[in-house]
């Protein structure tokens, strides 16, 4: 389930709520009951293995899209 982040622009306190993607857009009060917040724009991290092979090729002409080259 995804993570979104909040900021109260009462007490200017961020928070963090879990909820599905089909409820990101509904409105969330602050842990201080305030419901003046708005969501905050994040980032996605991916993560992989030290350990896991780097990919390689790709691309047009590197291997991936079935040109030949």
């Amino acid at each position: 389930m995804p993570t979104y982040a909040y900021r109260c622009r009462e007490c200017t306190g961020t928070f963090e709520v879990n909820r599905p993607m089909s409820e990101s857009s509904t409105p969330a009060p602050c842990p201080e009951g305030h419901t003046d917040t708005v969501k905050l724009l994040t980032t996605v991290s991916l993560t992989g293995s030290a350990s896991a092979p780097m990919p390689q090729g790709g691309g047009c002409c590197g291997g991936a899209c079935g040109c030949g080259n």
